[in-house]
């Protein structure tokens, strides 16, 4: 773990804008037309409707998506009652988190009073702003009739996260580190050590799971909370045991299966955990010094199973994997309050997922290959990107089951996919992508299947329907990396192309190559040494129809596999050259960007090619191509170097396809400035027309502008590098790939081989 010095929380809140969060606009808002209507006079129609039905807030407001983070800074972090200012950084955080895991707008809002019935009374007066409100920071005991209160008097979700975040993942967390060690939550003996709000909270949890209340020891500062000690307050009466032989920590934890610690550090002891039975479990809550630490608490015996708060430990017990996505799924179906059922379908949802296959991306974070469930992970991991999806989609469900939705969810599936293209994990392209893949599976070879981020694409791929993998490569290598990666190899074909048993098949390979080539010089000899190379002998494998589709680059230097693809391959006879593109998927819409990776200094020629390729492709993905064929100059202002290649491409392009959405040269904010481009050249045959398809002038450009906006907008996602003209479905990735970037293309191939097919076989009808 990273220590953080003053220092530097200082400068990140201050520097550039103070704070962490902003609001921002999300109509348009720079035409007179567009404020008229977002302010007077076109402001009142909503609001009337709203008159007429308070429930039309949600469809004209951003009601619906907003939460209100509120404290009075009586219970600030390990800080305690610092002040309503003072905790502003503090909700401020709550606030971020929030927008980046749950998609959710927060005004933090810091209420100057300790009174609970005055702070209750200026929350209920501004609560109908929000679809929801998280209480957060308020001490205990006034935040357990805050909350209530609220409960009672709103009509919209309240939860003090301090109290059931923390129970819902604790809960989570112990509900699966007892099927670990195969305990029953019925009979294991609990000491809970802290009684405050959260304690308090977690402890009810757990008996909603099983646990039995006399089974249960809770202490506060004082030592064991017994029957028999004067001036308890409600909660603690709840919890305060009947038994007069204990009244310490080290005399209530001899013994007993389970230590949850929400109080100080460095209160538990080695020779405790000693005490305790058999396997126990240690939940050591306290932050940021736990109440042992994780190393000692491993020392003291090795059947211990170990939770904490931080993050550089395993099996992490944080709030982030709960509050976004309960808020998330009430707030999508309108839900009244956050019940009992909404909490316990958040339980099982995340202790679920724990016990399924992790994704690439979490282990790639926490630079691990092998988190499987067990003690050494037990809880998902806080950045694991299903938790949206899972979490929320109980949450709601929940709240449609138990009464207290007001708008119902039917469609679970697209329901998930819109949580999915919220976080931008996915989009309605990628879906769309995937859908048609699993539709038409095809065989895919993947060159390098030695190569970790391959091969687990290769797993994947096959894992989402979307393929029947072929690896080449040695496949004891393969095998021992599989099993390294914990990957499952089953249905999986592995071709060792340098193995005596493909022999025969590289001859065959050969012979037909040389065939081929032998215009340019190929010898049977020469094509036999190529055959050992995977390049050749996989795009050989799709030229003879013994697979359909081939990925490869992870390795291999783009220079030579265009030379092998050229070769073995070819380009489609209507074409004399071809290329690549990436497509740009981001908020403002999907954009075609080429050529990113073959041709460096396209001539007028290159150029055409590229632009009917492009053309082609964007209609392979089932859109209008509106192109822009890009330079620094605009409609001939420039006469020299790479303008006037771009401006003879255009007019004969445009002369060609008199039908056709295509202009230039232009300047980049032109071809995206409909209003821009309109005004300035309104002869333009793309007036009117929002341009999808930019053809920069050379490769340096091309590459060069997707990766700045990949860099500068990460959220932004990129697919690609698409091939466009080769003969069969050859594909590229590069060394920076990830595994999801593999499999995307990998759809993208497979799509490409069944169209090829589609079009063969008209084709053959039609002979």
């Amino acid at each position: 773990m990273v220590k953080i010095s003053k220092e530097a929380a200082l400068e990140y809140h201050e520097n550039g804008r103070p704070g962490k969060i902003e609001v921002k606009p999300t109509k348009p808002y720079r035409t007179q037309t567009d404020l008229s209507l977002a302010y007077s006079p076109g402001v009142a129609y909503p609001c009337l409707e709203i008159q007429q039905n308070p429930n039309d807030a949600y469809r004209y407001t951003d009601k619906g998506n907003l939460v209100a983070v509120i404290s009075n800074g009586t219970a600030v972090l390990g800080l305690g009652d610092i002040g309503a200012l003072s905790g502003k950084p503090v909700m401020e955080g709550k606030g971020l988190l929030f927008k980046i895991y749950g998609g959710i707008d927060v005004f933090d809002i810091e209420v100057a009073e300790k009174d609970p019935e005055k702070f209750c009374e200026a929350v209920e007066k501004i609560a109908p702003t929000f679809g929801g409100i998280n209480l957060e920071d308020i001490k205990a005991p006034e935040c357990f009739y805050i909350e209530e209160r609220l409960k009672k008097t709103l009509d919209i979700p309240v939860m003090h996260d301090d109290q059931h975040g923390t129970a819902i993942i604790s809960a989570a967390g112990l509900k699966n580190a007892l099927e670990v060690n195969g305990k029953d939550i019925s009979k294991v003996k609990i000491v809970v050590n802290g009684a405050g709000a959260a304690a308090i909270s977690c402890t009810k949890l757990y008996m909603a799971l099983g646990a039995r209340r006399e089974n249960i020891v809770m202490l506060d500062s004082k030592g064991v909370i017994t029957s028999d000690r004067p001036n308890l307050t409600e909660q603690k009466k709840f919890f305060a045991t009947d038994r007069r032989d204990i009244h310490t920590l080290e005399e209530a934890i001899n013994g007993a299966d389970v230590f949850v610690g929400l109080s100080k550090g460095n209160i538990l002891s080695q020779d405790m955990i000693r005490s305790m039975a058999d396997q126990p479990i240690v939940f050591a809550l306290a932050n940021p010094v736990p109440e042992i630490s994780y190393e000692e608490a491993m020392a003291s015996r090795p059947d211990v199973l170990m939770a904490t708060g931080r993050s550089d430990y395993p099996n992490q017990i944080n709030n982030v994997i709960g509050f976004p996505y309960i808020f998330r799924g009430a707030l999508d179906v309108h839900a009244s309050a956050i019940n009992e059922e909404m909490k316990m379908a958040a339980v099982h949802a995340i202790a679920n997922l724990a016990k399924q296959p992790v994704p690439d991306v979490v282990n790639d974070v926490y630079q691990v290959n092998n988190l499987t469930f067990g003690p050494l992970y037990f809880i998902p991991k806080p950045v694991d990107p299903r938790l949206i999806t899972e979490v929320s989609a109980a949450v709601a469900k929940a709240a449609i089951e138990s009464g207290v939705a007001r708008k119902e969810i039917t469609d679970w599936t697209a329901y998930k996919n819109e949580l999915r293209e919220l976080l931008g994990q996915e989009t309605k392209l990628t879906q769309k992508l995937y859908d048609t893949a699993r539709a038409h599976p095809q065989r895919v070879v993947f060159a390098e299947g030695i190569h970790p981020t391959m091969l687990k694409a290769a797993v994947q791929a096959k894992a989402e329907g979307i393929c029947s993998p072929i690896l080449l490569g040695n496949d004891e290598r393969i095998e021992k990396l599989a099993k390294e990666l914990e990957l499952n190899l089953d249905g999986i074909e592995i071709v060792n192309l340098r193995h005596d048993n493909q022999a025969d098949r590289r001859e065959r390979y050969a012979k037909l190559l040389a065939t081929k080539r032998q215009r340019q010089g190929y010898t049977v000899e020469e094509a036999n040494d190529k055959m050992f190379e995977r390049n050749y002998f996989g795009m050989m494998m799709v030229e003879t129809g013994e697979a359909d589709a081939f990925i490869t680059g992870l390795y291999t230097k783009y220079s030579n596999t265009i030379k092998v693809a050229k070769e073995v391959i070819g380009i489609k006879p209507e074409y004399k050259h071809f290329g690549t593109m990436h497509i740009l998927n981001s908020k403002k819409g999907t954009y075609y960007i080429a050529d990113t990776l073959i041709n460096r200094h396209p001539d007028k020629e290159v150029l055409k090619d590229i632009a009917k390729l492009s053309v082609r492709s964007v209609k392979f993905f089932n859109e209008t191509p509106n192109v822009a064929m890009l330079s620094y100059s605009n409609f001939g202002t420039e006469e020299t170097g790479s303008p006037i290649q771009v401006h003879q491409a255009v007019a004969e392009l445009q002369s060609e396809y008199p039908d056709l959405a295509i202009d230039g040269e232009m300047q980049v904010n032109f071809a995206l400035n409909k209003e821009l481009r309109d005004k300035k050249y309104p002869f333009s045959r793309l007036k009117g027309l929002d341009v999808n398809t930019l053809i920069f002038p050379n490769l340096s450009s091309a590459n060069g502008a997707y990766k700045l906006l990949q860099t500068l907008y990460p959220e932004t996602e990129i697919i690609g590098p698409i091939q466009m003209g080769l003969n069969k479905p050859i594909h590229f990735t590069d060394f920076e790939c990830s595994v999801r970037d593999v499999v995307n293309i990998t759809a993208v191939a497979v799509i490409d081989a069944y169209v090829d097919k589609i079009k063969n076989r008209l084709s053959g009808d039609a002979h």
